[in-house]
């Protein structure tokens, strides 16, 4: 096989943890060069993220900017990614990972090019367009213009095939997000340790990770998950609340004005990717919106309570190892005393993780070389 040019383009912190264990399969390869796009959707944390996994991005695009409209950063990415990158540089495949902005238009730019493009995380739906929002939507279209849709779980691949993708460009593969969590170092995770020494934030059986950034969980929904978590933290006084507060202006005033005069609450700025998996190994409970969590937190056996209405990520929930709890003030409060009543010994979770056991990446780098084996 000739070598092969793969892009790989990202643009947030969640799609390098979940690329960079693909990447680094690839690069011990002599068939593939590896190009790494980082459109910079968020900058700081997304390249930060990289080095933990020893890389750094050939392309940097700049693409973010302050309280941007969603059709504002759609037209930049594309922009930038034609005549930065597709223009430059002679691409074989593209391969994108999730439901971003930057993953819409990394498939958009490559169909337009008629460059194959391979989806890592592929066939997650809830099937409302406004749970997430707008990430259900971007992950649908994504599907349509894919040549090989690599989906974590056997649910995931039968959404696609019901929605008339190819089963033979469908391939379950476990989810690269567990691949992730083992490849940081034994020194990566002391210094993470260090990291909550250093702020005096007691890390102990009674800790809880709380997480809230999701856009349709602005205005008044995030009004009650505060208050509900207002609630637990004066009830349960002896436990620690750690929350790394999104930067979002219509999130981080409303969380400092309701948890910050506590003293059992630490209010900390977005963790870095280690920092952040030190935490989920550590937690008593988890409350939180974001999508990468819910498919973590099983690893470690800790309890996750779903702050949406609707997740794509189904397989946690029929688990038993997550909990849909929306914005609902009492369910929040009710099913987290249930967790937070008991000890940490008794409230780990016993089922195994539903997205994957840590060998994804080889996977998806085996179905990518009978791809072009057959080509």
């Amino acid at each position: 096989m000739n070598t092969k040019n793969i892009l790989f383009v990202f643009g947030t912190r969640p799609e390098v943890i979940k690329l960079a264990p693909i990447i680094i399969e690839l690069k011990k390869h002599n068939e593939y060069n590896v190009i790494v796009c980082n459109t910079e959707q968020q900058k700081e944390l997304s390249n930060q993220t990289l080095s933990y996994f020893g890389l750094k991005a050939d392309i940097n695009l700049d693409c973010m900017r302050d309280n941007q409209q969603l059709a504002d950063i759609q037209s930049r990415i594309l922009t930038s990614l034609e005549h930065e990158v597709f223009a430059k540089h002679k691409i074989d495949a593209t391969i994108v990972q999730g439901d971003t902005m930057t993953v819409l238009c990394g498939a958009l730019t490559s169909f337009y090019r008629r460059i194959p493009v391979f989806h890592v995380e592929a066939g997650l739906r809830s099937y409302d367009i406004f749970e997430p929002f707008p990430e259900e939507v971007m992950r649908q279209m994504t599907s349509r213009v894919t040549d090989l849709n690599f989906a974590p779980t056997e649910k995931n691949k039968q959404a696609l095939l019901k929605e008339g993708i190819k089963e033979n460009s469908v391939f379950v593969t476990g989810n690269t997000v567990i691949d992730a969590l083992f490849c940081l170092s034994e020194n990566t995770m002391e210094n993470a340790k260090q990291f909550y020494i250093d702020k005096n934030i007691k890390i102990d059986d009674k800790l809880v990770l709380i997480t809230v950034h999701r856009r349709e969980n602005h205005g008044e929904r995030i009004d009650h998950i505060l208050d509900a978590i207002e609630y637990l933290v004066k009830k349960y006084s002896d436990h620690t609340f750690v929350l790394p507060v999104h930067p979002n202006p219509n999130v981080k005033g409303k969380v400092y004005n309701k948890l910050e005069k506590y003293k059992n609450v630490s209010l900390l700025p977005p963790l870095d990717y280690p920092n952040l998996v030190y935490l989920m190994k550590n937690a008593k409970l988890i409350l939180t919106d974001s999508g990468g969590i819910q498919e973590e937190a099983p690893s470690f056996g800790c309890p996750t309570l779903v702050m949406r209405y609707e997740t794509e990520r189904q397989e946690g929930i029929d688990a038993g190892v997550s909990v849909l709890v929306g914005a609902d003030y009492d369910k929040i409060i009710s099913t987290a005393s249930e967790v937070l009543n008991n000890t940490k010994e008794n409230s780990r979770l016993k089922a195994q993780n539903p997205y994957g056991k840590g060998d994804s990446a080889v996977i998806i780098k085996n179905i990518i070389d009978k791809y072009f084996s057959a080509k």
